[in-house]
């Protein structure tokens, strides 16, 4: 399986090569500090600033669909050849989110904004698709989820591509839902320092073609699902199941732990993640492979968090010039936690050629995924 095409849209820029440059810069500056969230609070948002294209059907004119819009339009000329290559009912259409347009919804009370389902439908009849199309959304890990799909769909013959996207914008759902769980921050999130109070949101849009074939791109050679089923909100310390999905992950792709050249740790700078992660990481990996958090540049994206990690992973492995992404804290780690081998910022790496991305939802929802350059 090989992602030929990708872009992605966040508060580091408004496309994918933006964003790069500010992430392996080590840039934490991109964010705003903004009122109507939370009564009497100023809560800390990575918003998107962008001007955003607008969508004539009314049904499909929200913020969730303007952010993908902006991303297909910069990838209109591999979209079109992809359109060229296969037939419009062999191409499918996967979107991970979690929120879609639930903030319209309850000004418009048009039911099409609140349906999960409307992003995935937007760019199915934007594109003029009539092959498969569906909406994932199992909170944090989703956007892996739309690659595991995808592979699913092309194994059965059922697609020979898909456009796999990934978007969340902010919400005061998930807003009040974090602030009432206590891992909301109004501090720059410090993942894995002692001193870490919690995460920052984030919004973002990412976009990816994958076919089943290709001479170009990367190659998604492993991913790996588990669910814990230890508790709605936090995840198992002893981290099992998300223990079992690096290994289905390492499995699938017939690799080593060591083969591994980076890890982007999901790294929310909650208390409880961090915990399981790290404990995670160091039971299969020791303290040998570079690790790092790109939320303290992004925020947390929700239903978008793994899609712009990934396109991160993908950015660097095409870009790779001794520099990994900088994990950005206090340089206070907690040593309550197994030591981890964190970036720095000014130090040059051998190899960017395997990269491992870490997502894991509410509910015990893990997924993993390993991205190899092709001819790498």
């Amino acid at each position: 399986m090989i992602v030929t095409g990708y872009e992605a849209l966040c508060n580091l820029g408004g496309n994918i090569g933006e964003i790069y440059n500010k992430a392996i810069a080590g840039n934490i500056e991109c964010f705003d500090y903004l009122e109507g969230y939370i009564q009497d609070e100023n809560i800390r948002i990575g918003l998107i600033k962008e001007d955003l294209p607008a969508i004539e059907n009314p049904d499909y004119n929200i913020r969730c669909n303007k952010l993908l819009f902006k991303n297909i339009k910069l990838l209109k000329d591999k979209i079109a050849y992809l359109k060229k290559k296969y037939s419009p009912e062999k191409i499918g259409v996967i979107v991970a989110t979690t929120n879609s347009g639930t903030c319209e919804f309850e000004t418009t009370n048009n039911k099409s904004h609140f349906a999960f389902s409307t992003p995935a439908l937007f760019i199915k009849q934007y594109l003029k698709l009539n092959g498969f199309y569906a909406s994932v959304s199992t909170a944090c890990s989703s956007g892996i989820k739309t690659f595991s799909m995808a592979q699913d769909l092309m194994e059965s013959g059922i697609c020979d591509a898909v456009i796999s996207a990934n978007v969340d914008s902010l919400s005061k759902v998930p807003i009040y839902g974090f602030r009432s769980l206590e891992v909301l921050s109004n501090k720059p999130s410090i993942p894995f320092s002692k001193n870490r109070s919690g995460m920052n949101i984030g919004e973002a849009s990412a976009i990816f073609i994958i076919e089943k074939e290709g001479h170009t791109g990367t190659e998604i050679v492993g991913i790996g699902e588990s669910s814990d089923i230890y508790h709605s909100t936090t995840p198992d310390p002893n981290g099992v199941e998300s223990i079992k999905a690096i290994k289905n992950a390492l499995r699938q792709a017939n690799l080593k732990p060591d083969d591994i050249d980076y890890i982007n740790a999901h790294g929310t700078g909650t208390i409880a993640n961090d915990i399981m992660e790290a404990n995670s990481i160091s039971k299969i990996f020791s303290n040998s492979i570079p690790v790092s958090s790109t939320k303290p540049m992004t925020g947390h994206c929700l239903g978008a968090a793994a899609g712009i990690e990934t396109a991160l992973c993908l950015k660097l492995m095409d870009n790779f010039d001794g520099r990994l992404y900088p994990h950005i804290y206090d340089n206070n780690y907690d040593e309550t936690l197994p030591k981890l081998n964190l970036v720095e910022k000014d130090k040059k790496y051998k190899k960017c050629n395997l990269c491992m991305c870490n997502s894991f939802g509410f509910s015990g929802t893990n997924a993993i995924m390993i991205m190899r350059k092709k001819n790498g």
